[in-house]
């Protein structure tokens, strides 16, 4: 019974994956047009001062989302989830949060004491991550000679 399972699993997730990666591609593709027409509209304003904000805020939440497709893209490839990839979207996202509570003088001590060790933590799984993945690529590499 559990043979049976597995394929049809293995289907609706492959299937799932496809649908949330057909609208993350199309959400970076509205989000680039409107990335665009935010640039012509920032050439007509005297003061472009803050405006910067939302252009940074929408160029990191791009990022963000390309590195999720990157993610799922992965996925197909190998049938795995990359952590690199998810973690890189956190560390931007969490970047993106950072430079929107710093610009607006909203954050506080504590709070920035708090995403800097959230960053620090999620840097040292990063880097942990390309550890393990080089040594399982090498112990592969390895057994095939």
């Amino acid at each position: 019974m559990n043979i049976k399972i597995k394929p049809l699993f293995e289907k609706v997730v492959d299937l799932v994956f496809g649908i949330i990666l057909l609208f993350i591609i199309l959400a970076i593709a509205i989000g680039a047009i409107q990335l665009f027409v935010d640039v012509w509209d920032l050439l007509s304003l005297k003061g472009i001062t803050g405006q910067y904000i939302n252009m940074i805020t929408d160029v990191l939440t791009l990022y963000v989302m390309v590195e999720l497709s990157r993610s799922l893209i992965e996925y197909f490839e190998t049938h795995k989830l990359r952590l690199t990839f998810i973690i890189d979207a956190a560390i931007v996202f969490i970047v993106r949060e950072l430079l929107i509570g710093l610009f607006k003088h909203e954050m506080k001590p504590d709070m920035i004491y708090a995403i800097s060790t959230i960053l620090f933590v999620l840097g040292a799984l990063r880097i942990a991550a390309i550890v393990v993945y080089q040594r399982e690529k090498q112990m592969s590499e390895d057994a095939l000679n």
